[in-house]
């Protein structure tokens, strides 16, 4: 048997430099790159194989592990699962900052390959600077932590360990249904450690995603229960996208008159002015897709995990007569909601009930209700994006504050702007093919909502794990994986300072990506939640604390992220107008380096929920009536949910 001496993590470069995915028909390298933030627990072994020879892969420098890894997630999104880069960090805090990214992966079944540095598999130094002792358990490491959220792990504590953990690693990477974060934690001694490693380690591996199909039973149990129904409604979900079967559940709405709503993975798989979609559905939905989904007698779920905010906390979907059809490669997510599955590729399972149901000639019975649906909510869109801040009898889309605070905020930013109104106007501003990215904070309910991607794949919210800091790494990663297309990350003013570190990488690398802060003066999002269920504003706004009060109530902070943002070597910009935006966005268009637009946005000027209702802990006792008034309000809700 032919052998190579190498170290393991010498081994480990050569084997990712080996690994193809073929999907239909298509053959690509899998691992396109791989993120690094050297510390001593890495830079000596990965860190001296990557400069020795990388082979094809592109070595990226993170700024922040967590921003890296995040930006590593939002490009295997982009690429539908089908292409990751790797991140590697240091022991201990390093390894740490990874673990809410391998959550953020996990949540949203997203491929990304994690090598943390770990400590001496040897034990003689222990304990190692940023060795976390448990006396216990001296096998415990800061990298245990990655088990919870990891869809794969092993730590490497022999060289010839490495080729059945690889092997499996890929394995789980590739698998549609169990794809996730992938956890190889890697002793730093380990990476430098020699083993004779056999060659057929090395050779070319073609990994095969195949689409499932469906089984005939299950088709025809499908058939059988769309037959009976007369206004079925279509989720579309990320499976769909991922899956690359847009074209195919066109096709299938269309030849049934069945329409779609779209959740945040599933949304802009298909055009938002297509006849039959209705747009976003559930907490974050609009107008349309609840009424809809309300009345429905038939929800066929493709490639959804049906979450808490796709069905409204299973409240939504209000007809008695409702049943459930999934479409899902994953028998897990297949089975919520006592649903009727066809476990298969969302494209196959659409295509083979499509050709049986053909043969019955189905028609849904809906005469003008979809159109009624559509045209009502294009009004409402329209008077969203003309609202206007009027003064003191202005009354803003969320309820909760009053006059004083939004006229506080227009005399200390000197702007009036409207979130919905600058929202309008990106939808007319950006070209058609630019892709926006988001993550948390009211953006993602309202982009779910108003944002009408005209061509496909041009949306991309991570709300899975709603993970603040995601949207500015997330956009590098988006541009990794699209280059020719501009690339917005929209963004609230507290994600924005929870981590954009990886605006300096887009810098170094010379991807430009564009940063629109939307800055409301605090986490507007949560404040909105508080005060709809009872609370006074507590914790939520950006405020000094008063020396007279003792609280967190004084003046509003004003910070003025274009000035900061220009030390990086950003070209920056303040909007307070909408000229002020649309001269913004122009001039963006024009540069070279990635851009940030510092937009200031009256609180309390995003969209309220329609036909819809999510539920949240609400204390069952309280001095406060209003918040006794909530606690009934989510009794009541309750009743009308189902319960699993």
């Amino acid at each position: 048997m032919e052998t190579i001496r190498i170290t393991t993590a010498q081994a480990l470069i050569k084997f990712l430099n080996q690994q193809y995915i073929e999907f239909d028909g298509k053959e690509q390298k899998f691992v396109k790159g791989i993120f690094t933030i050297f510390g001593h627990g890495n830079v000596l072994g990965l860190g001296q194989a990557l400069e020795e020879d990388s082979g094809d892969l592109e070595v990226y420098q993170g700024h922040n592990e967590q921003g890296m890894a995040h930006a590593a997630i939002a490009f295997a999104k982009q690429k539908h699962r089908k292409q990751i880069c790797a991140c590697t960090s240091s022991i201990g805090p390093g390894a740490a900052n990874m673990i809410t990214a391998a959550a953020t992966a996990t949540a949203n079944n997203i491929p990304v390959l994690l090598f943390p540095g770990d400590t001496f598999a040897t034990r003689q130094p222990d304990p190692v600077l940023q060795q976390v002792e448990f006396p216990h358990n001296l096998s415990i490491t800061t990298n245990d932590a990655f088990k919870a959220v990891s869809k794969y792990w092993d730590r490497i504590s022999r060289p010839e360990q490495l080729m059945t953990s690889m092997v499996n690693a890929i394995r789980v990477l590739t698998d549609p249904v169990n794809t996730g974060a992938v956890t190889i934690a890697l002793p730093q001694d380990v990476q430098g450690e020699a083993y004779d490693f056999p060659k057929y380690f090395f050779e070319k591996r073609i990994h095969r995603i195949e689409r499932r199909p469906a089984s005939k039973e299950s088709i025809k149990d499908a058939v059988k229960l769309i037959k009976q129904k007369k206004k079925p409604l279509i989720i579309c979900g990320g499976g769909v996208r991922y899956s690359e079967a847009g074209d195919s559940l066109k096709k299938f709405a269309e030849k049934f008159n069945i329409p779609f709503g779209e959740t945040q993975a599933g949304k802009s798989t298909i055009e938002w002015n297509h006849d039959l979609n209705l747009g976003g559905i559930g907490v974050t939905g609009n107008f349309a897709a609840n009424i809809i989904a309300k009345e429905a007698d038939l929800i066929i779920g493709v490639g959804t995990r049906f979450t808490d905010f796709t069905t409204c906390s299973k409240y939504l979907f209000q007809n008695k007569d409702v049943d459930f059809l999934t479409i899902n490669v994953s028998d897990f997510h297949a089975s919520k909601l006592d649903a009727t599955k066809v476990i298969a590729d969302a494209k196959l399972g659409l295509e083979s009930i499509y050709n049986e149901l053909k043969k019955e000639g189905y028609k849904s019975s809906y005469y003008d209700e979809i159109a009624k649906a559509k045209e009502d909510w294009k009004k409402e869109l329209n008077r969203l994006f003309n609202i206007e801040y009027t003064g003191k009898d202005f009354v803003p889309e969320i309820s909760g504050h009053c006059d004083e605070v939004l006229e506080e905020f227009y005399n200390r930013f000197d702007s009036c702007l409207t979130q919905t109104k600058v929202l309008g106007e990106l939808n007319n501003l950006l070209d058609e093919d630019s892709i926006i990215v988001g993550a948390s904070g009211s953006l993602p309910g309202d982009l779910q909502r108003v944002w009408c991607p005209k061509k496909p794949n041009t949306y991309h919210v991570e709300y899975g794990y709603s993970c603040m800091g995601y949207e500015v790494s997330g956009a590098l990663g988006v541009k990794l994986a699209e280059e020719d297309k501009e690339v917005y990350s929209m963004v609230g003013d507290g994600s924005y300072l929870m981590l954009h570190s990886e605006l300096i990488t887009s810098i170094q690398e010379g991807k430009k990506i564009n940063v629109l802060l939307f800055d409301n003066a605090g986490f507007g999002c949560i404040n909105n939640l508080q005060m709809s269920n009872g609370m006074g504003s507590f914790g939520t706004e950006f405020r000094y604390r008063d020396n007279n009060t003792g609280k967190l109530d004084g003046r509003l902070l004003k910070i003025d992220f274009a000035k900061s943002a220009e030390g990086y070597g950003i070209k920056s910009y303040t909007v307070k107008t909408i000229e002020d935006l649309r001269n913004a966005i122009e001039d963006s268009k024009k540069q070279k380096v990635s851009t940030l637009i510092d937009i200031k946005v009256l609180p309390k000027t995003m969209t309220d929920v329609y036909e819809s209702w999510w539920h949240v802990g609400v204390a069952e006792v309280s001095k406060s009536s209003k918040i006794k008034d909530a606690y009934k309000d989510r009794l009541e809700y309750l009743r009308k949910a189902r319960e699993y």
